[in-house]
């Protein structure tokens, strides 16, 4: 303290004493503020995300989808892949999805997938035995060979006709309490009409080169 100042000359002189200390870390606060305000002024602004569903595990083609098979989660717009679906329950897969992966109106059996298909005509094709069909992939090219039952004479319907949508889950064994097995195809206009008709009245087969 020092001697013969009036006590509020004292305070000021300690008050400036106490300023001149502190006079960095102020420095150092004014600065780390500033700088958290030019950051948050120059930062870009969040992404726009839409909500899409993603695979909650390995799905293969098939699959007819439950509440479990997918999840909602946000996507960055210009990330999110085109045709994204909105709704699964219920649809049935034409192709396998991974874990995490996007599903699109492309990967379900439904409209979408005929338009994926330009220039074929898509439909269903019942094999009656099961366990043919659950030998079968997306994606393989196959001749579709239709047997008379009284004759045993065998034709080939269609050729080069591509596997869209597979069964799982079916049982192996021929027709009767199985009923065989669906499988989905892409086919031309002229095919699929033959096609059609020899699985009404003819034993289907299929071959194919793996």
């Amino acid at each position: 303290m020092l001697p013969g100042l009036p006590p509020a000359r004292r305070r000021l002189r300690a008050v400036r004493h106490q300023l001149r200390r502190r006079r960095r870390l102020i420095a150092a606060v004014l600065a780390a503020a500033a700088t958290a305000s030019a950051l948050r002024t120059l930062a870009p602004p969040p992404a726009d995300t839409v909500e899409v569903l993603v695979a909650t595990r390995d799905l293969p083609s098939g699959t007819r989808l439950g509440d479990d098979d997918l999840v909602p989660q946000a996507y960055p717009v210009s990330l999110a892949p085109g045709g994204a679906a909105t709704t699964a329950v219920g649809r049935v897969l034409a192709a396998p999805i991974g874990r995490g992966e996007v599903l699109t109106d492309v990967r379900v059996v439904g409209p979408a997938l005929a338009l994926a298909q330009p220039g074929e005509t898509v439909l269903p094709v019942r094999l009656p035995d099961a366990g043919m069909a659950s030998l079968l992939r997306p994606g393989d090219e196959i001749d579709l060979v239709a047997t008379d039952p009284g004759t045993g004479v065998s034709s080939v319907v269609a050729r080069d006709v591509t596997v869209l949508a597979t069964p799982t889950g079916v049982a192996d064994g021929p027709a009767g309490g199985s009923g065989g097995a669906l499988v989905v195809v892409g086919a031309s206009a002229e095919e699929s009409i033959d096609i059609a008709s020899a699985s009404l009245a003819q034993y289907l087969t299929v071959t194919w080169d793996r």
